[in-house]
């Protein structure tokens, strides 16, 4: 198994940055592609950002592309999320996920991770 804690979470005010860390612990040999998702109150689960391990090819949400930056540390079986130009509507709970399929096919979609974390809240106000 794969375990994953998210930290960095905050309240920032709109226009402002944080950064989220994603620790890796356990079976890490067996993820090949990170992703982050996040969740606002009554809104279905929705992709921002994806990475793979080996190459660190990255993805992005159009919602988000240009703001946030996805990175790793293979080192410390880390990946980071950098959030830059927040807006409220960023507001949500962000959640880490863990795939050990190599395969992009379906990287945006939720259900195709098999690890998640326990996510961290992130709150900008206006």
């Amino acid at each position: 198994q794969v375990q994953l804690v998210e930290s960095g979470g905050g309240l920032v005010q709109a226009g402002g940055s944080l950064r989220l860390s994603c620790a890796a612990s356990g079976r890490t040999y067996s993820s090949y592609i990170m992703g982050w998702f996040r969740q606002a109150p009554g809104k279905e689960r929705e992709f921002v950002a994806s990475i793979r391990w080996n190459g660190g090819s990255t993805y992005y949400a159009d919602s988000v592309k240009g703001r946030f930056t996805i990175s790793k540390d293979n080192a410390k079986n880390t990946v980071y999320l950098q959030m830059n130009s927040l807006k409220p509507e960023d507001t949500a709970v962000y959640s880490c996920a863990s795939r050990t399929s190599t395969s992009l096919v379906g990287v945006t979609t939720a259900r195709r991770y098999d690890y998640w974390g326990q996510g961290t809240q992130v709150t900008v106000s206006s």
